[in-house]
This record gives structure tokens, sequence and C-alpha cells, in this order.
């Protein structure tokens, strides 16, 4: 293909090279955009959930993640279990506190009563006592906190309290307590921010906003459109003037 004073001679190999990298390069663009989609999709299931709140006991059908939900009964503050390895907005390393709450009429629930620190030492528990009076609680239906990547073999949960866990099941913390008659509305609930007796809550979905996604895959698009003109420039060369005038 002749342009001018230059003529476009693409190499085989270059063009299989060029072409696989553009197909690598593109899909993990659109990949990023699927991402974008589930995070903001995640993020909308969020911000819905507060607009009602729904009154929970031991009979209520499971519930949409994030619903708002407010319920009665009392703590019991001897079997609290603190999830290791969670960090707070600035990145400190600290645990989650999660408090089983005795339901009124029967039944329980676990509330996560938000962030603490570490210690001095691993050795020094942080002081997470609560009154077991009756009171009414609030806040958002979740899942159980869950790893990236899920390593080793679990390890089997046993007192004394409070037992430190790193990312517990649902079902293991029953298996710990152990109760049977839990609550099908939610794993757990993440205590408000107004909610009396809880720590550092400042609840959203988990991981990143969906922009960063979108920035990425801006990125993968760039170096796409990059490798054309690389490729395009390369491959064009001059036609010297003798071959201009045969």
């Amino acid at each position: 293909m002749k342009l001018g004073s230059r003529i476009f001679t693409p190499r085989p190999f270059t063009t299989a090279l060029t072409i696989v990298m553009l197909g690598i390069l593109v899909s993990l663009g659109r990949w990023q955009l699927r991402r974008a989609d589930e995070r903001q999709a995640l993020f909308d299931e969020f911000d819905r959930g507060a607009d009602a709140t729904r009154p929970i006991d031991l009979w209520t059908p499971p519930l949409p993640r994030y619903q708002h939900v407010e319920a009665e009964g009392s703590y019991d503050q001897s079997r609290q279990v603190l999830i290791d390895n969670m960090t707070d907005a600035n990145g400190h390393a600290g645990y989650f506190v999660i408090t089983p709450f005795a339901l009124k009429g029967g039944g329980w629930l676990l509330v996560n009563r938000g962030w603490v620190p570490v210690g001095a030492s691993r050795a020094e528990l942080p002081a997470i006592g609560v009154a077991d009076t009756m009171r009414r609680v609030r806040g958002r239906a979740d899942h159980m906190p869950t790893p990236g990547i899920q390593l080793g073999a679990r390890a089997v949960l046993h007192p004394p309290y409070p037992v430190v866990a790193n990312f517990p099941s649902r079902a293991e913390i029953a298996e710990l307590l152990p109760e049977t008659a839990w609550t099908a509305a939610t794993d757990l609930v993440q205590l408000d921010a107004d909610q009396a007796d809880g720590y550092v809550r400042q609840w959203q979905p988990p991981g990143f906003p969906p922009m960063r996604n979108i920035a990425y895959a801006v990125q993968w698009f760039g170096l796409a459109l990059a490798l054309v003109i690389i490729y395009g420039v390369t491959n064009l060369r001059r036609v010297t003037d003798r071959k201009m005038k045969a």
C-alpha cells in the first residue's frame, strides 16, 4: 500500500504479534469495564438499602444485602469474636468486633460493632465489653467478610473468648457459640454509626469505587491505541527516488 512517498509493508510476524497483543489489551479493557458495571451495581445496591428499614426477628426470611434493618434484644458480651486482619480507611491494622445478639422472642443475630485497632502486641486484646441490657439496634444487612484468596485449611474456632479468627464464616461462628436458632435474615448486621456501644464504623461496599476500573480500562485501551500507532509507523518505508521512477 503506497501512501505518498512511503509504502506500507507489514511483516507477517509483527502483524501476527500485533493482532495477538491488540486482542489481549482490548480484552483487558473490556474486562475492566465489566468489573466497573459490577462495582456500580454493588454501590447502587448499597445506596438502595437505606431507602427503608425492615424489622427482623428469628422468622424473618433472607433479606437483600445492605438492607437497612432493626432488631430488639440484648448483646451477649461473654462470647464475642474478633475478626483479624481488618483495616480502617487509613490502612491501619485491627479487628472487627462481632457480638452475638439475643433477639427478643428467641433466636440469635450477629452484629458487627465496628473496627478496633491492634494493641501493642497481638497478645494484648482490646477491651470490648458491652452491657447486656435490652435495646434496639439498627444497621445494614451484610455478608461475613471474605478473603480475596483462601490459603490453607480452616482452623477450628474454640474458646477462650474473645476468639480471634481470620475470616470466619457464619456457620463456623454458629458452631463455636453454639446456637441453633439463627435468623435467616442476614449473616450479620453492620451497626449504624449513630448507634451506642460501637467502634469505628465507616461502612461501604467492599473494594474500591467503579471509577478506578474505568481508569484501568482507559489505560488498557490507550495501550491498544499506542500499539496500533507503533505498528503503523514502524511498517512504513520511504520509497527511494529510483523505485519511484521505476
